[in-house]
């Protein structure tokens, strides 16, 4: 059973406007380590089949799983942001939080021995540098709130125009 999301802000994609191009883990990974390195990306492309391509970062889940599977209290999640902080003196890559997480949103590093995970680019003024160089425009900064209302207007515009 999937965890739900919460009030949280977090990366979502379009998938119906994604190609695969994968600009979003390129950029990610430049802006977090320096290197353009999709293994060192906090979001990753993801393809089902042919018909399918999306992404997947963390969903900043209410009452984080990942958080409270750590069994060194090395993740913590901002009560206002819900943006899950790594503390790297008491993470030993033991990777209960990735076995916590229903989204495939957290990496270990296996040269720093360290779990990564998307933090939407918090240090950065504007923001998620994945979402502002999404070549596509796939990508979005949002709510599950704003995320379902979006959902509601598409219903509403596809009853009187008919699907596009």
């Amino acid at each position: 059973m999937a965890t739900s999301t919460s009030k949280y802000a977090y990366i979502a994609c379009e998938s119906s406007k994604c190609v695969g191009c994968q600009l979003c883990e390129y950029i990610c990974s430049y802006t977090k380590t320096g290197e353009f390195n999709t293994y060192r990306s906090r979001i990753r492309t993801v393809r089902a089949e042919e018909v399918l391509i999306t992404t997947v970062a963390c969903r900043t889940c209410e009452n984080a799983p990942c958080v409270l599977a750590c069994p060194r209290e090395a993740l913590s999640q901002d009560p206002v942001t819900g943006v899950i902080k790594i503390d790297e003196s008491r993470c030993d890559a033991c990777a209960w939080c990735i076995e916590a997480c229903d989204f495939g949103a957290i990496a270990i590093n296996h040269e720093t021995r360290l779990a990564e995970i998307c933090n939407l680019c918090s240090d950065k003024e504007d923001g998620p540098q994945c979402v502002k160089w999404c070549p596509k425009e796939c990508l979005e900064l949002t709510t599950p709130d704003q995320r379902a209302q979006h959902a509601r207007r598409k219903l509403a515009i596809d009853e009187v125009l008919g699907p596009r």
